[in-house]
């Protein structure tokens, strides 16, 4: 019995050196394979980051591209409004080389044009109500000097022309009161007011209040103005003169009549 029990445990040591044996021996084939496993892993780790950079240099050459992308179409479109300017600017150039070429020929047309104007301006002092005479025949002078002065442009004269028929036609819409001498019937009236309201009426009085008279353009005369109406003369004057605030004014007016 004692032999038996020593054989079995001799069969059992045995067998475990035979075990350890083969372990030792896959321990030794499974090592490089796991050091190869490893050396994958890592591979795939530095590959995944070079992929990864790859990708966000990728990214931000495609956001530039789209960038400049975009301002080559702000350029482009910049380019297309500048070219229009261009264009128009030179057809400006274009009309005002036509211009200049034809200003010798617009310059014979317009003065004489000018110079009726003129004359026809004259015309019309002298067939209004006498309102302001000499100041608006010394106008008419003086126009008259400067379409023969040789220093004036042709542009100068014609804005002082138009300046003078503007200037007429405020007259037509304005009340102003004046002071002036005047001559009626062989009696000269000197310093008297005149109160001009339009072209509707024109009328003046002396200081005292003893001469009352107003325009009348039917008989191209000066007649006495009713002394009622001296209130509201004197009223009129001062809102002309801006001393009191403009109000209701009563003017005698010639009566429209029925043409035939």
């Amino acid at each position: 019995m004692k032999r038996q029990t020593i054989g079995m445990g001799a069969c059992l040591a045995a067998g475990l050196g035979v075990m350890l044996a083969g372990l030792h021996v896959h321990a030794q084939q499974v090592e490089p394979v796991l050091d190869t496993s490893r050396a994958v892993v890592q591979e795939t780790g530095r590959s995944q980051e070079r992929i990864d950079q790859l990708d966000s240099r990728t990214q931000n050459l495609l956001s530039d591209y789209r960038a400049n992308l975009k301002q080559l179409e702000q350029l482009n479109r910049y380019n297309a409004s500048q070219q229009r300017q261009v264009d128009a600017q030179r057809r400006e150039i274009a009309s005002l080389e036509r211009d200049i070429n034809n200003i010798a020929s617009l310059q014979r047309a317009v003065q004489p044009l000018m110079e009726d104007m003129v004359e026809a301006l004259a015309d019309l002092v002298e067939a209004d109500i006498p309102m302001l005479l000499e100041e608006r025949r010394g106008r008419v002078e003086r126009l008259r000097g400067i379409m023969d002065d040789p220093g004036r442009s042709p542009a100068q004269r014609y804005r002082l022309v138009v300046e003078a028929y503007q200037i007429e036609n405020d007259l037509g819409r304005t009340i102003e009161a004046y002071r002036e001498d005047i001559e009626v019937d062989g009696r000269r009236f000197e310093n008297v007011e005149f109160l001009r309201i339009g072209r509707i009426a024109l009328i003046f009085r002396t200081d005292d209040d003893r001469v009352l008279k107003r325009f009348d353009s039917e008989s191209g005369r000066w007649v006495d103005l009713d002394m009622s109406f001296l209130p509201y003369v004197k009223t009129a004057s001062r809102i002309a003169r801006e001393q009191i605030p403009p109000d209701l004014m009563f003017i005698p007016v010639t009566a429209p009549q029925t043409a035939d």
